[in-house]
């Protein structure tokens, strides 16, 4: 069990950049055994997994924020973090973090969704 709170949110206007912060407490486990990832869902749509770091440090991005999206962790801090750039009113969406120990690799691959969830940051990004 792991308790998620992100932060970094905001308004941006297109062609700007965010950085999303998301750290971990009351965890049962190491932090470092834990699977990060952070998904995004805008109304209406689905939910989109954005980009994903495993405890062996392994990173996928969807392909919607590749080469603009860079997703990093810090485990003495117990935190993941996102870094946006480029950002254009399609990224707007609440972000939230999410957190299990089974890899993020495992979860895709057999269409699973992680069992930790933050309560999510918004993003919008103007014209």
């Amino acid at each position: 069990q792991v308790q998620l709170e992100e932060s970094g949110g905001g308004s941006v206007q297109a062609g700007g950049s965010l950085r999303l912060s998301c750290t971990a407490s009351k965890y049962t486990h190491a932090y470092s055994t834990y699977s990060m990832a952070w998904f995004r869902q805008a109304p209406g749509k689905e939910r989109e997994g954005v980009a994903f770091i495993d405890d062996d440090g392994t990173i996928y991005y969807a392909d919607s924020v590749k080469d603009r999206f860079t997703i990093s962790r810090d485990n003495p801090k117990n935190s993941v973090f996102l870094q946006m750039h480029n950002l254009s009113p399609e990224d707007t969406a609440m972000y939230y973090c999410a957190a299990d120990r089974r890899t993020m690799t495992a979860i895709r691959l057999h269409g699973l969704v992680p069992g930790y969830w933050g309560q999510g940051t918004q993003v919008t990004v103007s014209p």
